[in-house]
């Protein structure tokens, strides 16, 4: 969004040390012309802000119809590679299972700790523990392009919030994998996700839209009525809740978008994952 040019410039450099070089590398401005960018980078500069997985959705578009490349691997613009395998060990693994859509990176903050919510697991307390799971992580993760060429991009009218869930759910519909390694590290500032003003109008909205669009009918009232039960035991702030509440009204009343259900066979995979999609 042309408001981190440090961290920017930082996660740049980070990608050219990589010992395996990517066929290309594309920088998306949110609203901004990324004029002030001296890397030899494709730059896609959009007039708006189309939210977190619409701006994604302008580079996937791009380097899916390159044909350039087999996988994608998108990384936040305040991230950061620590480690200069990160590609090749991202290849190696796409290389040695062709079922394999996404690899999830491990977060962690400045100090190397990773938080709880940083691991797409229920058991989150030891978040070197790696495997397949059942969603991933936004900030750092890699996408395989015969995967969405199947299961198609972000959604783009979540904005902000749950996109990932969406897209992993379509990805283990279709029969891909879904795993996170923890070797793979993105460097993030400690943040919370209620800095953003629309936080919990999103996460309520997009939570029941996602239900709406990929649960069978019988799954959706018992998927939102746990995290209905679980959001007013967490509530810390009546206006959070109130803001919450009304976005959940409006994930209700609005279009979440096309409805293509999972199969049971996919709901029994994510329960033998650990993870069954009423939590």
């Amino acid at each position: 969004m042309g408001d981190r040019p440090r961290e920017v410039e930082a996660l740049l450099a980070s990608v050219e040390r990589q010992d395996v070089a990517p066929a290309r590398v594309v920088l998306v401005g949110s609203g901004t012309p990324l004029a002030d960018v001296p890397h030899a980078v494709t730059k896609v500069p959009l007039a708006e802000n189309p939210g977190c997985p619409g701006a994604r959705n302008e580079g996937l578009r791009l380097l899916c119809d390159s044909g350039e490349v087999d996988v994608v691997v998108e990384l936040d613009d305040d991230g950061l590679l620590i480690a200069d395998d990160v590609f090749r060990r991202v290849r190696e693994l796409y290389a040695a299972d062709p079922a394999l859509g996404i690899v999830s990176f491990r977060i962690a903050d400045e100090e190397g700790v990773t938080q709880r919510r940083h691991v797409p697991r229920l058991r989150a307390g030891d978040p070197m523990r790696g495997g397949l799971v059942t969603t991933f992580l936004g900030g750092g993760h890699a996408l395989s392009v015969p995967m969405l060429r199947e299961t198609g991009l972000w959604p783009a009218a979540f904005f902000f919030g749950h996109e990932e869930t969406d897209l992993a759910w379509r990805a283990l519909d279709g029969g891909w994998r879904v795993l996170y390694e923890p070797g793979l590290v993105l460097r993030h500032p400690r943040t919370s996700p209620a800095r953003h003003a629309v936080f919990y109008r999103y996460t309520a909205r997009n939570r029941v839209w996602l239900a709406r669009r990929r649960l069978p009918a019988p799954l959706v009232p018992v998927h939102l009525g746990v995290w209905a039960v679980l959001t007013a035991v967490r509530a810390r702030s009546l206006s959070g809740l109130r803001a919450w509440c009304g976005g959940f009204r409006e994930g209700l009343r609005t279009s979440c978008g096309p409805r293509r259900p999972m199969r049971w066979a996919t709901v029994w995979r994510m329960a033998r994952l650990g993870r069954p999609p009423v939590l």
